[in-house]
């Protein structure tokens, strides 16, 4: 099974195209691919490119809610968490998944468009190794579009209890789910001890990413990861835009701003609508072929 293997700062993907697939990619493969020791090892898989008038173009375009605008688009894919889930939409891998396309020659430096299960993005190729950008859509703090047990409202502020400590979160979905704690300091070891326990929390039907936020300044935020289906990572495109969203709606920040994370930054600009859009690097890091034992 061939792969190309890239990562945007320090969050790494397996790109796999399905024209290249030997087998069929199940759960278990998955996790053999994904596995640090015995395998290739990633935070996830990309699949694709999926072309218009395939099946899968078409299941993910309905799943998008772009039946209609589904020729509109040039490719559709999968995202696939290392446990075997599937992802709605991941930030870094959009911006890899572009980085994949240009480097296939689909695609030069002008916009394009890219359906995922969590809706539909634009995406553009400034400079392959430095600056891809994404549009990521907009992010809405309704616990009915995370989702969130209990009554419809915005979940801004709400406090919980967790192994005796309290912590005051918000929540957000850009096209997959958030939890944001606020912090006035943050820890890789705060992330892997609480982030567990809000990812799998049952007032989160779907799970949830979780990030501990810590504001920097008027500009600037800094977050530690704990990615659902995937644990601690070093960065997350999609979490990075779901904290920035938060930090403005609190009044804490305002665009653009900047999301630091241990595998780098990540620039993010919103609108007074809180549409959003990130942009970052993206390294090819090398290709080969798998040969499962």
């Amino acid at each position: 099974m061939k792969f190309i293997k890239y990562h945007g700062l320090g969050n790494d993907y397996l790109v796999l195209n399905p024209a290249d697939l030997a087998m069929p990619l199940s759960e278990e493969r998955i996790l053999e691919l994904c596995a640090r020791h015995t395998g290739v090892g990633s935070d996830g898989i990309l699949l694709g490119p999926f072309l218009p008038g395939s099946e899968d173009f078409v299941q993910i375009s309905r799943a998008a809610g772009s039946e209609e605008a589904g020729s509109e688009a040039l490719a559709a894919l999968r995202i696939y968490n290392p446990d075997g889930s599937e992802a709605e939409k991941s930030g870094n891998g959009l911006r890899i998944f572009s980085r994949y396309l240009y480097d296939l020659g689909m695609v030069g430096q002008e916009p394009f468009r890219l359906h995922t299960l969590g809706g539909s993005v634009e995406a553009r190729v400034i400079e392959p190794r430095e600056q891809i950008q994404v549009e990521m859509g907009r992010v809405s703090f309704l616990s009915t579009d995370i989702p969130m047990l209990g009554e419809e409202r915005e979940v801004i502020r709400e406090k919980i209890l967790l192994k005796g400590r309290e912590f005051t979160f918000c929540a957000a979905n850009i096209g997959n789910p958030h939890c944001i704690v606020l912090c006035e300091q943050i820890s890789a070891e705060l992330a892997r001890e609480f982030g567990p326990l809000l990812e799998t929390h049952p007032m989160f039907p779907e799970k949830a990413n979780v990030q501990f936020m810590r504001v920097l300044g008027p500009h600037q935020i800094a977050i530690e990861v704990w990615e659902r289906g995937a644990g601690y990572t070093l960065a997350s495109g999609s979490s990075a835009c779901a904290n920035a969203a938060v930090a403005q709606k609190l009044g804490l920040c305002r665009s653009p701003i900047s999301v630091s994370m241990p595998g780098g930054e990540i620039l993010t600009h919103i609108d007074e609508r809180f549409n959003l859009s990130q942009s970052g690097p993206v390294r090819r890091v090398c290709k080969g072929v798998w040969n499962p034992d």
